[in-house]
Protein backbone atom coordinates (compact mmCIF):
# COMPACT_ATOMS: atom_id res chain seq x y z
CA UNK A 1 0.00 0.00 0.00
CA UNK A 2 2.92 2.31 0.75
CA UNK A 3 4.35 1.80 -2.75
CA UNK A 4 0.95 2.56 -4.25
CA UNK A 5 0.66 5.71 -2.15
CA UNK A 6 4.09 6.88 -3.33
CA UNK A 7 3.12 6.18 -6.94
CA UNK A 8 -0.20 8.03 -6.73
CA UNK A 9 1.33 10.92 -4.77
CA UNK A 10 3.89 11.35 -7.54
CA UNK A 11 1.10 11.53 -10.13
CA UNK A 12 -0.78 14.10 -8.04
CA UNK A 13 2.36 16.23 -7.92
CA UNK A 14 2.86 15.82 -11.66
CA UNK A 15 -0.71 16.73 -12.65
CA UNK A 16 -1.85 19.20 -9.98
CA UNK A 17 -0.13 22.16 -11.65
CA UNK A 18 -1.05 25.46 -13.25
CA UNK A 19 -0.33 23.87 -16.63
CA UNK A 20 -3.23 21.48 -15.98
CA UNK A 21 -5.78 24.31 -15.87
CA UNK A 22 -5.60 25.44 -19.50
CA UNK A 23 -6.77 22.09 -20.88
CA UNK A 24 -9.38 21.30 -18.24
CA UNK A 25 -12.93 22.59 -17.64
CA UNK A 26 -11.75 23.98 -14.28
CA UNK A 27 -10.30 26.88 -16.30
CA UNK A 28 -13.76 28.45 -16.51
CA UNK A 29 -14.49 29.13 -12.81
CA UNK A 30 -10.91 30.46 -12.62
CA UNK A 31 -11.99 33.35 -14.85
CA UNK A 32 -14.16 34.88 -12.12
CA UNK A 33 -13.57 36.54 -8.75
CA UNK A 34 -17.07 36.75 -7.29
CA UNK A 35 -18.07 33.63 -5.34
CA UNK A 36 -21.54 33.55 -6.91
CA UNK A 37 -20.11 33.61 -10.41
CA UNK A 38 -17.60 30.90 -9.48
CA UNK A 39 -20.17 28.51 -8.05
CA UNK A 40 -22.67 29.02 -10.89
CA UNK A 41 -19.97 28.45 -13.50
CA UNK A 42 -18.65 25.41 -11.62
CA UNK A 43 -22.01 23.66 -11.66
CA UNK A 44 -22.92 24.59 -15.22
CA UNK A 45 -19.56 23.66 -16.72
CA UNK A 46 -19.32 20.43 -14.73
CA UNK A 47 -22.80 19.53 -15.94
CA UNK A 48 -21.71 19.57 -19.60
CA UNK A 49 -18.28 18.04 -18.93
CA UNK A 50 -18.71 14.72 -20.69
CA UNK A 51 -17.55 13.49 -24.07
CA UNK A 52 -14.83 14.96 -26.27
CA UNK A 53 -12.68 17.35 -24.24
CA UNK A 54 -12.19 19.87 -27.04
CA UNK A 55 -15.95 19.99 -27.59
CA UNK A 56 -16.56 20.45 -23.87
CA UNK A 57 -14.21 23.44 -23.71
CA UNK A 58 -15.62 25.04 -26.89
CA UNK A 59 -19.23 24.62 -25.80
CA UNK A 60 -18.58 25.79 -22.25
CA UNK A 61 -16.92 28.90 -23.63
CA UNK A 62 -19.92 29.62 -25.88
CA UNK A 63 -22.36 29.08 -23.02
CA UNK A 64 -20.53 31.51 -20.75
CA UNK A 65 -20.15 34.12 -23.52
CA UNK A 66 -23.94 34.05 -23.79
CA UNK A 67 -24.19 34.80 -20.07
CA UNK A 68 -22.03 37.92 -20.22
CA UNK A 69 -19.54 39.25 -17.68
CA UNK A 70 -21.44 38.04 -14.63
CA UNK A 71 -23.27 34.69 -14.79
CA UNK A 72 -24.83 35.57 -11.42
CA UNK A 73 -26.33 38.79 -12.81
CA UNK A 74 -27.51 36.85 -15.86
CA UNK A 75 -29.29 34.30 -13.68
CA UNK A 76 -30.84 36.81 -11.29
CA UNK A 77 -31.97 39.23 -14.01
CA UNK A 78 -33.80 36.50 -15.90
CA UNK A 79 -31.71 36.92 -19.04
CA UNK A 80 -31.99 33.16 -19.52
CA UNK A 81 -35.72 33.45 -20.24
CA UNK A 82 -34.88 34.46 -23.83
CA UNK A 83 -32.89 31.28 -24.53
CA UNK A 84 -34.09 29.22 -27.47
CA UNK A 85 -35.17 25.99 -25.77
CA UNK A 86 -34.25 23.91 -28.84
CA UNK A 87 -30.72 25.35 -29.05
CA UNK A 88 -28.03 22.69 -28.55
CA UNK A 89 -25.62 23.78 -25.83
CA UNK A 90 -23.67 20.52 -25.58
CA UNK A 91 -24.69 17.13 -26.90
CA UNK A 92 -27.99 16.32 -25.11
CA UNK A 93 -27.92 19.50 -23.01
CA UNK A 94 -30.19 22.03 -24.75
CA UNK A 95 -31.43 25.53 -24.16
CA UNK A 96 -34.34 24.17 -22.14
CA UNK A 97 -31.86 22.45 -19.84
CA UNK A 98 -29.87 25.63 -19.36
CA UNK A 99 -33.10 27.47 -18.55
CA UNK A 100 -33.95 24.74 -16.04
CA UNK A 101 -30.60 25.22 -14.32
CA UNK A 102 -30.82 29.02 -14.30
CA UNK A 103 -34.38 29.03 -12.98
CA UNK A 104 -33.42 26.66 -10.19
CA UNK A 105 -30.33 28.63 -9.23
CA UNK A 106 -32.29 31.87 -9.19
CA UNK A 107 -34.82 30.39 -6.77
CA UNK A 108 -32.07 29.04 -4.52
CA UNK A 109 -30.45 32.47 -4.28
CA UNK A 110 -33.81 34.13 -3.67
CA UNK A 111 -34.70 32.01 -0.66
CA UNK A 112 -34.33 34.07 2.52
CA UNK A 113 -33.43 31.00 4.55
CA UNK A 114 -30.58 30.07 2.21
CA UNK A 115 -27.47 32.21 2.01
CA UNK A 116 -26.08 30.59 -1.10
CA UNK A 117 -25.48 27.32 -2.84
CA UNK A 118 -23.07 26.04 -0.19
CA UNK A 119 -25.88 26.16 2.35
CA UNK A 120 -27.83 23.75 0.14
CA UNK A 121 -25.00 21.22 0.32
CA UNK A 122 -23.94 21.70 3.92
CA UNK A 123 -25.42 19.69 6.79
CA UNK A 124 -24.17 18.87 10.28
CA UNK A 125 -23.26 15.34 9.22
CA UNK A 126 -21.07 16.70 6.39
CA UNK A 127 -22.88 14.24 4.13
CA UNK A 128 -22.31 15.36 0.55
CA UNK A 129 -24.78 12.78 -0.79
CA UNK A 130 -27.50 14.39 1.29
CA UNK A 131 -26.38 17.76 -0.03
CA UNK A 132 -26.64 16.57 -3.62
CA UNK A 133 -30.12 15.19 -2.96
CA UNK A 134 -31.15 18.52 -1.41
CA UNK A 135 -29.79 20.41 -4.43
CA UNK A 136 -31.63 18.10 -6.82
CA UNK A 137 -34.88 18.45 -4.87
CA UNK A 138 -34.68 22.26 -4.76
CA UNK A 139 -33.96 22.46 -8.49
CA UNK A 140 -36.93 20.20 -9.16
CA UNK A 141 -39.17 22.25 -6.87
CA UNK A 142 -38.26 25.44 -8.73
CA UNK A 143 -38.97 23.85 -12.13
CA UNK A 144 -41.83 21.50 -11.33
CA UNK A 145 -39.87 18.48 -12.54
CA UNK A 146 -36.57 16.66 -12.14
CA UNK A 147 -33.79 16.83 -14.75
CA UNK A 148 -31.75 13.97 -16.15
CA UNK A 149 -28.76 16.33 -16.05
CA UNK A 150 -28.80 16.43 -12.24
CA UNK A 151 -27.99 12.90 -11.12
CA UNK A 152 -30.02 11.10 -8.47
CA UNK A 153 -27.89 9.82 -5.55
CA UNK A 154 -30.81 8.08 -3.85
CA UNK A 155 -30.31 4.38 -3.21
CA UNK A 156 -34.07 4.05 -3.65
CA UNK A 157 -33.77 5.13 -7.28
CA UNK A 158 -34.07 2.55 -10.09
CA UNK A 159 -30.31 2.72 -10.71
CA UNK A 160 -29.62 2.30 -6.97
CA UNK A 161 -27.79 5.55 -6.54
CA UNK A 162 -25.87 7.39 -9.24
CA UNK A 163 -22.14 8.02 -8.89
CA UNK A 164 -22.95 11.72 -9.51
CA UNK A 165 -19.55 12.20 -11.12
CA UNK A 166 -20.09 15.72 -12.48
CA UNK A 167 -21.56 17.04 -9.24
CA UNK A 168 -18.66 15.60 -7.25
CA UNK A 169 -16.28 17.26 -9.69
CA UNK A 170 -17.93 20.65 -9.15
CA UNK A 171 -17.69 20.10 -5.39
CA UNK A 172 -13.99 19.30 -5.73
CA UNK A 173 -13.42 22.62 -7.49
CA UNK A 174 -15.41 24.55 -4.88
CA UNK A 175 -14.20 22.86 -1.68
CA UNK A 176 -10.57 21.83 -2.21
CA UNK A 177 -8.14 24.72 -1.93
CA UNK A 178 -4.77 23.52 -3.17
CA UNK A 179 -3.72 27.03 -4.23
CA UNK A 180 -3.18 25.76 -7.77
CA UNK A 181 -6.08 24.06 -9.56
CA UNK A 182 -9.05 23.79 -7.19
CA UNK A 183 -10.47 27.10 -6.02
CA UNK A 184 -11.72 26.29 -2.50
CA UNK A 185 -14.21 29.17 -2.23
CA UNK A 186 -16.51 27.15 0.04
CA UNK A 187 -15.40 26.92 3.66
CA UNK A 188 -18.01 24.92 5.57
CA UNK A 189 -17.53 21.68 3.70
CA UNK A 190 -14.00 20.25 4.01
CA UNK A 191 -11.85 18.27 1.56
CA UNK A 192 -12.14 15.21 3.80
CA UNK A 193 -15.94 15.26 3.25
CA UNK A 194 -15.66 14.92 -0.53
CA UNK A 195 -16.23 11.85 -2.71
CA UNK A 196 -14.13 10.87 -5.71
CA UNK A 197 -15.59 11.89 -9.11
CA UNK A 198 -16.00 8.44 -10.68
CA UNK A 199 -16.15 7.92 -14.44
CA UNK A 200 -15.48 4.83 -16.55
CA UNK A 201 -11.74 5.48 -16.86
CA UNK A 202 -11.15 6.22 -13.17
CA UNK A 203 -13.16 3.12 -12.25
CA UNK A 204 -11.17 0.86 -14.60
CA UNK A 205 -7.85 2.26 -13.38
CA UNK A 206 -8.94 1.81 -9.76
CA UNK A 207 -9.77 -1.84 -10.44
CA UNK A 208 -6.41 -2.37 -12.16
CA UNK A 209 -4.71 -0.90 -9.08
CA UNK A 210 -6.86 -3.10 -6.80
CA UNK A 211 -8.42 -0.09 -5.14
CA UNK A 212 -11.90 -1.13 -6.24
CA UNK A 213 -13.53 -4.53 -6.66
CA UNK A 214 -17.14 -3.55 -7.30
CA UNK A 215 -18.16 -3.98 -10.94
CA UNK A 216 -20.85 -1.29 -11.09
CA UNK A 217 -19.88 2.38 -11.43
CA UNK A 218 -22.48 3.60 -8.95
CA UNK A 219 -22.77 5.36 -5.61
CA UNK A 220 -21.53 2.33 -3.69
CA UNK A 221 -18.43 2.16 -5.90
CA UNK A 222 -17.75 5.83 -5.15
CA UNK A 223 -18.04 5.21 -1.43
CA UNK A 224 -15.82 2.12 -1.52
CA UNK A 225 -13.13 3.82 -3.59
CA UNK A 226 -13.17 6.98 -1.49
CA UNK A 227 -12.80 4.88 1.67
CA UNK A 228 -9.70 3.28 0.14
CA UNK A 229 -8.30 6.66 -0.82
CA UNK A 230 -8.84 7.92 2.73
CA UNK A 231 -6.39 5.23 3.83
CA UNK A 232 -3.82 7.09 1.71
CA UNK A 233 -4.82 10.59 2.85
CA UNK A 234 -7.68 10.90 5.33
CA UNK A 235 -7.79 14.71 5.11
CA UNK A 236 -7.79 15.01 1.32
CA UNK A 237 -8.68 11.72 -0.40
CA UNK A 238 -10.05 13.35 -3.53
CA UNK A 239 -6.66 14.81 -4.46
CA UNK A 240 -6.06 11.39 -6.02
CA UNK A 241 -8.47 12.35 -8.78
CA UNK A 242 -5.39 14.06 -10.26
CA UNK A 243 -3.61 10.70 -10.22
CA UNK A 244 -6.27 8.21 -11.28
CA UNK A 245 -7.46 10.06 -14.37
CA UNK A 246 -3.87 10.20 -15.67
CA UNK A 247 -2.94 6.54 -15.22
CA UNK A 248 -2.56 4.60 -18.46
CA UNK A 249 -4.72 1.49 -18.36
CA UNK A 250 -2.71 -1.63 -17.66
CA UNK A 251 -2.70 -4.34 -20.31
Amino acid sequence: MEDLKDYLDSLVEKNNTEEFIKDDPVQFPHRYNDIHDIEIVSFLVATIAWGNRKMILNNANKMLEMMGKSPYDYVMSGGWEKIDEAKCVHRTFFGRDLKYYCRGLMEIYRRDRIGGIEDVFYNEEHDVWRGIQNFRDLMAEANGATSKHISNPSCEAPMKGSACKRLHMALRWLVRNDGIVDLGVWKRLKPKDLMIPLDVHVARVSRDLELLERKSNDRMAVELLTTKLRELDKEDPVKYDFALFGVELMK
